[in-house]
Parts: C-alpha cells; structure tokens; sequence
C-alpha cells in the first residue's frame, strides 16, 4: 500500500493568513484562515502595506494551529507548498518566507504554488471524481480567466479580461451605491431584494477575441447611471442597481463558458476562485449548465475564498510531479498562469 503523502499549504497572498494539512491531494485534515476583512473595512479595500503586518503577526500562529487540527507533527509533512505569485508582492513574501524557514529548518521539499492553480484545484477537494481534462472558470477580485485544465497543472488560458476582473467590478459598483467593502458578497445579498431587469446594463463583447472578458464598460455604466440619477434628482433603487449589475456580469461570464465548452467539446465546467462563492453566478451556470446536458462542479464557499487547502492540493500534484523549488524561490507579484 502506497505511503500517505502530506503537504502543509500556505497561502497570503492578499488578506487572509491561511494553512492547512492535505492528505493525498483530496483530504483536508486541517484548514485555519485569519482573515483581515474587518481590519481593512474602514479603508474601503486592503491596504498591502497593513496586510503585510498583519500577516507577519499571524503567519507562525496559523500554521501551528493547522498542525495541531491536524494531528500532524511537522516531521510527518512530505513537503511545504506555498502561494508565491500571483499578489501583493509584502503579503506574498510573508508566506514564502515562512515555507522556506520551515522547509529549511525541518530539511522538506519546497513547493512553489501559482495562486489560481490553487483556486482550481479547489474543485477537487469536494468532488472525488473530478479530473483533467475539463473547463474552468476563474473568476476573483484580480482574474477572471477561461481556461482548459489540461492536466493537473497543466492549462490554457483561451479567454481573460481585457480591464477590471469581475470581482473587481463588484468591489467598485459596491463601493459607489454605499455597501462599502467587501462588495461582492453584499451585492450578492442585496441583489435578492431588487429586480435584475430593471436597468438596462450593457454586456460586452470583445470583437477579436469571442472568449475575453470586459468589465469596465458595465461599471462606467453603472456609475453614469447613478451620475444621472442625481442630477434629475431621481431616486435610486439600490436593490435593482445591484440585482441588474449582477445580471449582466452573470449573463456576459455563464455564456462565454457555454460556447466554449461547447466548441472545445467539453462536458464537465468548473467554477474557481472569490467569485464563484456568488450565489447569481451559480444558480446561472447550474440552469445553463442543466440546459445543455453539462456537468457543473464548483467549490463550497470556504473553499472559493483564499485558503490553504487549495495551496496544499495544487502543491501534492505539483509534488508528485515532481516540482521542487530552491532557497532562491521569491515572491512574483504578476506570476502568470502556466509560468514556473
């Protein structure tokens, strides 16, 4: 019977301090996260240089912590597997840091790990039977990419935004009708109250490439609204604005997976990343997704959000693969997908 491989994941690469113990690349024996939202609330959006501090403060706490739930003492872990791109260049190096002294000190294998490879590899925490090749959908605060998962760790990029990612519009839009931060999930909220049809918000269309994303059309729209709102001095349903804000991005995100799966032939869609935790967002890809015989695989909302466990998932394949990383390993703030 073959040995039980453990990796300790560690992720900080923007507002949240996270680690956690994987078993075999599908079982989470522990997963802790210190999050920052409250503390970055009053500023309306994270602040790197407080976010770097704050993970200093915490970074050897949670992963201690993720040891003791896992009932794992630290020479028992195979390797360290650590986010060191994409992000804020301070947060990341925290975390990098930290996988490195612990690496070095306890003599384990380092294992370098792509951001939004660990967003993807979320979906295989919950859903047993998953796995490569299918589509997936990113979709956080600073990405929105299609892509095909080739392999573990394999992929290719076939659309992405041209401007703001959609969670980025989502923070922006909440910001500008008062929701304040973080916007996407009061959006989300408050888009059950209002009507998605009331305003007419724009979808866009990229002429040279059909699968890349624009956001920054929909929120100019939406502030040009609310812009002409007070100048007639009209009232603005801030329920409607969200709930048809919603439904444009939903709309512009479900339908460019569909044609793709569709051309590429695929009959299995993932969603990863912030975003995908959006409520809209997956009621529209489950009722697309029912509608052309496709199966549809998204992570529970505690794994959608920046964690470990997603880091030490994508670092166990990473691992077997047999990706290794120096004392050299330093933080990449614009890491691209597929880029080593």
């Amino acid at each position: 019977m073959d040995k039980d491989i453990l990796i300790l994941g560690i992720e900080s690469s923007c507002d949240e301090t996270a680690a956690s113990v994987v078993r075999n690349g599908r079982e989470i024996l522990s997963n802790v996260i210190s999050s920052q939202i409250e503390l970055h609330k009053v500023y309306g959006g994270v602040v790197p240089e407080i976010a770097s501090r704050k993970h200093i403060e915490k970074i050897n706490q949670v992963i201690e912590e993720a040891l003791e739930e896992a009932k794992t003492e630290l020479q028992d872990i195979d390797a360290i597997a650590v986010t060191y791109g994409p992000g804020l260049v301070g947060a990341l190096l925290v975390g990098v840091a930290a996988a490195k002294a612990i690496a070095y000190g306890a003599k384990k294998p380092l294992v370098g790990v792509h951001h939004i490879e660990g967003h993807v590899s979320a979906n295989f925490i919950e859903r047993k039977d998953l796995e490569p090749p299918f589509l997936c959908l990113i979709v956080s605060g600073g990405h929105t990419h299609l892509v095909i998962v080739k392999d573990y760790g394999e992929y290719e990029i076939i659309g992405k935004t041209r401007d703001d990612a959609a969670g980025e519009a989502f923070d922006k839009v909440a910001r500008a009708i008062g929701l304040g931060y973080p916007g996407g999930p009061k959006i989300d909220r408050l888009s059950k109250e209002g009507n998605p049809e009331a305003i007419a918000f724009p979808r866009a269309k990229i002429a040279d490439s059909e699968y890349d994303f624009s956001f920054s059309g929909l929120k100019s729209s939406v502030l040009n609204y609310l812009n002409s709102c007070s100048m007639k001095g009209e009232a603005v349903c801030k329920a409607d604005v969200a709930a048809s804000f919603q439904a444009a991005v939903v709309d512009v995100l479900v339908s460019h997976t569909i044609a793709a799966a569709k051309e590429y032939g695929f009959d299995r869609v993932a969603l990863a990343g912030g975003v995908a935790s959006n409520s809209g967002l997956r009621e529209g890809m489950e009722k697309a997704c029912r509608e052309n015989g496709l199966r549809l695989s998204y992570p529970s909302p505690v794994y959608c959000t920046d964690n470990g466990a997603m880091i030490g998932v994508a670092g166990y394949y990473e691992y077997k693969k047999g990706t290794r990383h120096g004392w050299d390993l330093n933080a990449v703030p614009s890491l691209k997908l597929g880029q080593r």
